[in-house]
């Protein structure tokens, strides 16, 4: 089994920053990819950012030159930091990993990130 735990989300307003953190546990030697994944009320959860064991990354059209996500493969945990925070960024966004990049196995519970006008 892999767990994953989320935390970081938060009210900020809009142009101000925040920093999720995902913690992976249990069997992770099978996770070749992590990323974040966002849902809004009544949208369909859409990738946001991936990253893969080797330090691949690919961003969603909407946050590259505002979002970066990194990894540390020691200590397991993968990190978005968001940046220029506009309202449309407000969703849950959810950890992920897998063994395919945009084939998620494993998902976190969920953390809200909301962006005021």
């Amino acid at each position: 089994q892999v767990q994953l735990v989320e935390s970081g989300g938060g009210l900020v307003q809009a142009g101000g920053s925040l920093r999720l953190s995902c913690v992976v546990s249990g069997s992770i030697f099978s996770i070749n990819a992590m990323g974040w994944y966002r849902q809004a009320p009544g949208k369909q959860r859409e990738l946001v950012a991936a990253i893969t064991r080797g330090g691949s990354t690919i961003y969603a059209d909407s946050v590259k030159g505002r979002f970066t996500i990194s990894r540390d493969n020691a200590k397991n945990t993968v990190i978005l930091q968001m940046n220029s925070l506009i309202p449309e960024d407000t969703a849950v966004y959810y950890c992920s990993a897998g063994s395919i990049v945009g084939r998620p196995g494993y998902w976190g519970q969920g953390t809200q990130v909301t962006v005021s006008s």
